[in-house]
């Protein structure tokens, strides 16, 4: 996280800074010199991901504001941030999800050390297994359940230095958990936010139907899945996040 705690600021000037701080890759081949990128770092480097949930709960909090900003990448995920940079004028380039790139990741370190830190058993083993048999074989693993103290990953992250580590914590914790992790390790790894990603390896949470993915109606399948856990975050938050879009927009344009 920044050494230095961010100026009281308004939701307003919030989106405006993770807006520019949103990395746009425009074509297929681009991404791919992305993951080419992101897999040789030379420090800890934290990759996290915006969509519409993280622009309306970095607006409520700053803590997350700060852990988000302080990410070393941050790439646009889901439909409603197309929406977004649609409104303010800016080409919203590909929509790299996390459920997609991180097992395309995975892959890109196949043979190196590999921490996954989230979820619960079973879904964590699970998960596993699915990472070890699919994506990266020839690695080395260590685990541990989401609900360690910041410490706890401090420490198994020092002892075993893996080159990768995946959280899966959901916001706003895994973003607070990965600012952590870069101020104390000293080797060089990539730390991703990585959402439900052990939940969907590990079966815990299936995917969307592929129609629905590409016309980006994948948050009404999970809304339908979990109506309970999810109704602050789509049907509260979703026209919250359109209404303050449309906002901001109106703003930027005068």
């Amino acid at each position: 996280m920044s050494a230095y705690p961010a100026p009281c600021l308004d939701w307003r000037q919030r989106w405006l800074q993770l807006v520019d701080k949103i990395e746009r890759v425009q074509t297929v081949a681009d991404e791919q010199q992305l993951l080419v990128h992101l897999a040789c770092p030379d420090r800890p480097f934290v990759l996290a991901f915006a969509n519409a949930h993280a622009m309306n709960s970095l607006a409520e909090s700053t803590p997350f504001f700060d852990a988000l900003r302080s990410a070393d990448m941050v790439l646009r995920d889901g439909s409603g941030m197309e929406i977004l940079f649609k409104l303010l004028k800016m080409p919203p380039g590909i929509n790299l999800n996390g459920t997609d790139l991180i097992p395309k990741l995975l892959r890109q370190f196949n043979g190196r050390r590999i921490a996954l830190f989230g979820t619960r058993d079973p879904y964590l083993q699970r998960g596993l297994q699915v990472v070890v048999q699919d994506f990266a074989p020839r690695s080395a693993y260590v685990s541990a359940h989401g609900y360690l103290d910041v410490a706890a990953y401090i420490a198994l992250a020092s002892k075993h230095q893996p080159a990768l580590i995946v959280l899966g914590m959901g916001m706003p914790r895994q973003e607070e958990v990965a600012a952590a992790l870069r101020t104390v390790l000293i080797l060089p790894c990539l730390i991703i936010c990585g959402g439900a990603i052990i939940d969907f390896l590990g079966g815990k949470t299936p995917r969307a139907p592929v129609w629905m993915r590409h016309i980006g109606l994948e948050w009404v399948f999970r809304l339908a899945l979990e109506p309970r856990r999810l109704f602050q975050r789509y049907v509260v938050g979703n026209p919250l996040f359109l209404m303050r879009a449309l906002r901001l927009a109106s703003v930027s344009r005068r």
